[in-house]
């Protein structure tokens, strides 16, 4: 997933205490959604169904 279009929230932060640990999402498909941790870009990404991804968000805000 090498050129894969990664988004970050802009709640982030630049780093330091608190800033900077976050997750990055991409669409890959219409139907499905990868999640990584941002420090850690290198590792296996979690993919989900974009209904399962907006359901979870919704829940969370």
């Amino acid at each position: 997933m090498t050129d894969t279009n990664w988004r970050r929230s802009s709640f982030s932060g630049g780093g330091g205490q608190g800033g900077g640990n976050c997750v990055e999402l991409a669409h890959l498909s219409p139907t499905t959604a990868a999640v990584r941790d941002s420090k850690a870009p290198h590792r296996p990404a979690l993919l989900l169904p974009t209904t399962a991804l907006t359901t979870w968000l919704t829940t969370v805000r």
